[in-house]
């Protein structure tokens, strides 16, 4: 029963309302992820060294409950994400937008598995590391996926989907341990993110033009 509504209610959503969910969802998710990697877990790099992570959590336990409470808060974030994206792109194709929404369900689920892991000294930085390396090529091919859908649709610019491809592949450089020149690095950063933010950007904007 619950199912049926479930599907129901997806049926039911236009790409337009989908595209404006995309659109608030991504950018508050990208917020909570900065600020629970750049911030509340900035200070957890001590590979192999579970006891300092136990006094950190052990001196201040609200680390815990916001970093936990944040990537739960992305897991759903980046689920609605997936779930909107099916909609949007199911006129290209249903089979390849369901592959763009799953993928990006298993990314945040990964991520959300590790940093919970971390966190209740299950791993080791080392093992978090691992963790959300896995969760990276699941985003990888989710970006790649999404990049080829954008590509082959009739209603979004081809050059999204190109820059999101190009986005896919610089990706690469989490799976290799190369160290790059500052500027090839910030670059190619600028890549990866400008990419999803500029196709949720004229998803808000242009969500109109959108097949109903």
């Amino acid at each position: 029963m619950r199912l049926q509504f479930f599907k129901k209610s997806i049926a039911g959503t236009s790409p337009r309302t989908a595209a404006l969910v995309v659109g608030i969802a991504f950018f508050v998710s990208l917020i909570i992820v900065t600020l629970v990697d750049d911030v509340i877990l900035a200070n957890f790099v001590i590979p192999g060294d579970t006891s300092a992570l136990a006094r950190d959590i052990e001196a201040d336990p609200r680390i815990l409950l916001f970093a936990s409470t944040g990537y739960l808060a992305v897991l759903v974030l980046d689920a609605t994400i997936g779930l909107a994206l099916y909609v949007v792109l199911k006129p290209a194709s249903k089979r390849l937008a369901m592959l763009v929404g799953t993928l990006r369900i298993l990314y945040a689920g990964t991520l959300t598995v590790g940093v919970l892991a971390l966190l209740l000294q299950i791993v080791d930085v080392n093992g978090y590391a691992s963790i959300k390396l896995l969760g990276y090529i699941f985003f990888a091919a989710h970006i790649l996926a999404l990049g080829y859908v954008v590509l082959v649709s009739e209603y979004i610019p081809k050059s999204l989907g190109a820059w999101l491809v190009v986005a896919s592949l610089s990706y690469v450089v989490f799976f290799i341990d190369v160290r790059l020149p500052e500027w090839i690095a910030v670059l190619t950063m600028l890549t990866m993110a400008g990419a999803e933010i500029a196709l949720s950007i004229w998803l808000v904007v242009k969500r109109n033009s959108l097949p109903r």
